[in-house]
């Protein structure tokens, strides 16, 4: 049975629907933003493979936690740049690193950014910069890993319904109808419309795919 680590900066709300259904799932805790802690993680994830699934090895790395930090290019604080740096690009490099003599030959690692590579929003110069720069990251990974037979691609969301943007939202109670009427499709997204993108990626329908940045975005800011 193919396994996935999927490394969240929130508990997974999916890990008991996964039990539900019958499947296993852990949920382990951890400081994405933390990189000092990783070693200790990494040893807690082998233990917990041999003791739950009789193995040494998961299939699928799923780089997805992130923060939130909103803030002018003018305005933008050295301490709020270090935080968004160590989630989003530190920890994601590191973490990565630490993983790769437990992801299996074959295996698949899915990083996500977003749609602000892309198109332009004030207040998301440091967040999305980090975000580009995981993208020049995922080319790296896909060329250096290759040889292992790992694919490494990247999915960029536009904006998603989710609790990353639930204070954006209530914030400014017009700011979704406004973002869907900058969508294509007429609407923003929700999770599944990501779920979906990321899974094809790990399927082995998207083995010949690889370095290849997906915007899952609805046809936003066209």
């Amino acid at each position: 049975m193919p396994i996935s680590l999927f490394e969240s900066r929130k508990p997974v709300r999916s890990h008991s629907e996964i039990q539900r259904n019958g499947r296993k799932a852990l949920a382990l805790p951890l400081d994405v933003g933390n990189a000092a802690s990783f070693d200790a993680f990494f040893g807690e994830v082998a233990q917990q493979l041999k003791t739950h699934w009789n193995t040494d090895r998961f299939d699928y790395l799923i780089n997805n936690a992130g923060i939130d930090s909103r803030g002018l290019f003018a305005e933008m604080t050295e301490a709020a740049f270090d935080r968004l740096f160590n989630v989003h690009f530190k920890g994601t490099y590191f973490f990565t690193q630490k993983a790769l003599p437990l992801l299996a030959d074959g295996g698949r690692i899915v990083n996500l950014s977003t749609g602000l590579t892309r198109f332009t929003s004030p207040g998301f110069s440091a967040y999305a910069s980090m975000k580009g720069a995981i993208e020049t990251f995922t080319k790296y990974l896909a060329k250096e890993l290759g040889s292992r037979g790992i694919t490494a691609n990247l999915v960029a969301p536009g904006p998603i319904e989710t609790d990353f943007t639930r204070d954006a939202f209530e914030e400014n109670p017009n700011l979704k109808g406004f973002l869907a009427t900058q969508a294509a499709l007429g609407r923003i997204g929700v999770a599944d419309d990501i779920g979906g993108v990321i899974a094809f990626l790990c399927s082995d329908d998207a083995r010949w795919v690889t370095a290849q940045r997906i915007e899952a975005s609805g046809g936003t800011f066209l």
